[in-house]
């Protein structure tokens, strides 16, 4: 009974898998598709445990697991490294310093008000 649980869960995950890559081939950033991209590797990660369970090894799984975790992480940060990169820096400072101003803004606006 507790292999048929174990089962249907990988199964959602797979099927959550189909959903994220939805995000990776349409969506509307570079960076949005790396999101995708690490979604989908992460939930891979948590099949292979799962596999793991199932095939009452979870040692070796949990082993390949981990190095799947640490390809995929090195290989989002370096994307979004190299993506960001392309941007040029002052883009980036001014949407970062525009954001707060209207966080400022709304916060004073609040306080008048009250």
């Amino acid at each position: 009974m507790v292999d048929n649980g174990i089962l249907i869960a990988a199964i959602v995950i797979i099927l959550l898998m189909f959903l994220s890559l939805f995000r990776v081939i349409g969506g509307p950033t570079v960076l949005d598709r790396i999101l995708g991209g690490n979604m989908i590797g992460t939930k891979t990660t948590a099949v292979l445990l799962l596999i793991g369970v199932l095939y009452e090894d979870l040692g070796m799984f949990v082993d390949i697991a981990i190095a799947y975790a640490l390809l995929n992480f090195i290989a989002t940060l370096g994307a979004t490294k190299f993506f960001l990169r392309k941007r040029n820096s002052a883009e980036i400072l001014e949407a970062v310093l525009d954001e707060k101003a209207i966080l400022l803004d709304g916060e004073s606006s609040k306080e008048e008000s009250s």
